[in-house]
């Protein structure tokens, strides 16, 4: 959605809803106990009946989404059929909005703002919305744009500060390069014996994985090939695998800054040229 953002020059827009779980409808009879604060002395022993999805259900998610897909419904857009949180609708003039949901975050994107207010505007009748106006930051990204020159840029330096001071990293040396050749990591380091294995046990392995998944599927791609490696060995890592761990995020020490780029192109037919010979 940013790259067609970024070549086609749409209006960017982000909004957040309230209190989104509390937005479902059930389709079955639940209770819970009373709640602190709340308990009718009288009747302590009676139980409440939900008559609306609340935070701490398992079916708050997917009512809250049924919700809004309902209503996305009813406004005539269409529905993904590869990604179903994408909505999309064609306009007259023979452009389109979209609008991408992430749980009660979503940014809408068109060549005409006006549309944009539009589908604000319903979104105001139904449900209780923020507009955050001009798209900044989502979901540990942060967006910058120069429309002058058709650029689009991708940051998640903050979010990466924020793992490397949650797993300890934040001071240690940068490197130059995601994992060293040094590295000859494979399942024969799994841990055999009890000792080691109670040590890995305390080292937060999978976390810190799991969150260089995420900086490389968002905004690094350049880091796939190590991050691809360190995560075969999630189910029983050793300590050498630990050390390869903490090289990827000494690089991402150095390399916080990076950003990804996304340009408007003029000319496709040159750019596809240009990919052909690369590969040739």
């Amino acid at each position: 959605m940013l790259a067609l953002v970024a070549l086609l020059d749409l209006e960017l827009q982000q909004l957040d809803v309230k209190t989104a779980f509390l937005r479902g409808d059930l389709d079955e009879e639940i209770y819970m106990e009373q709640p602190e604060g709340f308990v009718q002395h009288r009747n302590k022993k009676f139980v409440c009946r939900l008559k609306k999805s609340l935070y701490g259900l398992k079916q708050s998610p997917r009512q809250w989404y049924k919700k809004f897909d309902s209503f996305m419904l009813s406004q005539k857009y269409i529905r993904s059929e590869y990604d179903h949180c994408v909505y999309f609708k064609q306009l007259n003039d023979g452009m389109f909005i979209i609008l991408v949901l992430y749980v009660d975050d979503m940014l809408l994107a068109s060549k005409s703002i006006d549309e944009i207010n539009r589908l604000k505007a319903q979104m105001a009748w139904t449900f209780d919305m923020k507009d955050l106006g001009a798209a900044r930051q989502i979901l540990g990204m942060e967006i910058f744009r120069d429309r002058s020159n058709g650029k689009l840029w991708l940051s998640q330096q903050k979010y990466i500060e924020k793992i490397l001071l949650r797993f300890g990293m934040n001071n240690v040396k940068p490197v130059s390069v995601p994992l060293a050749s040094h590295f000859k990591i494979s399942s024969s380091l799994c841990p055999n014996i009890d000792e080691e294995k109670d040590y890995m046990s305390r080292i937060p392995y999978a976390n810190v994985v799991g969150c260089l998944m995420y900086v490389m599927v968002c905004s690094r791609p350049h880091i796939s090939h190590a991050v691809g490696v360190v995560s075969r060995y999630m189910a029983n890592p050793g300590k050498e695998h630990w050390s390869a761990v903490k090289w990827v995020l000494r690089y991402l020490r150095g390399t916080s800054d990076y950003y990804i780029t996304l340009i408007k192109v003029v000319n496709l037919f040159a750019v596809m040229l240009i990919l052909i010979l690369q590969v040739i």
